[in-house]
């Protein structure tokens, strides 16, 4: 087996899964859903203590705490996704700066082999 493994192309073992980007889709549209569910969460703790206890402003402060999940998961998608933009910053395709000065100094020994550039 371990042949096997040995023998395979480099692409089959690089290559990314079938499903990635389908994944990745719902991974960001369980942002919007994971906002709504955590208020409505927030508010069902909310209800439930307001009735154990009598005491209104539980129902409120179950809703604060909803919406704070909802913004925890908004920093989080946020993080995700910045940290996904500084990986592809890094890559030499997508930096314009390194591509024009790569660009400038490829003109400027142009220049110097030819006569006619004076």
């Amino acid at each position: 087996m371990d042949k096997q493994r040995d023998t395979l192309p480099n692409e089959t073992k690089s290559a990314p899964p079938r499903f990635q980007k389908i994944i990745e889709g719902a991974y960001d549209l369980s942002l919007g859903i994971s906002i709504i569910v955590a208020v409505a969460i927030g508010y069902g703790i909310g209800y439930v203590l307001k009735k154990l206890t009598g005491v209104s402003w539980l129902l409120w402060l179950g809703i604060a705490w909803g919406m704070a999940a909802a913004f925890l998961n908004i920093y989080k998608a946020y993080k995700r996704h910045k940290k996904e933009l500084d990986e592809l910053a890094k890559n030499p395709r997508y930096n314009a700066q390194k591509y024009l000065q790569d660009s400038q100094v490829q003109d400027t020994d142009d220049d110097e082999d030819d006569p006619y550039a004076r």
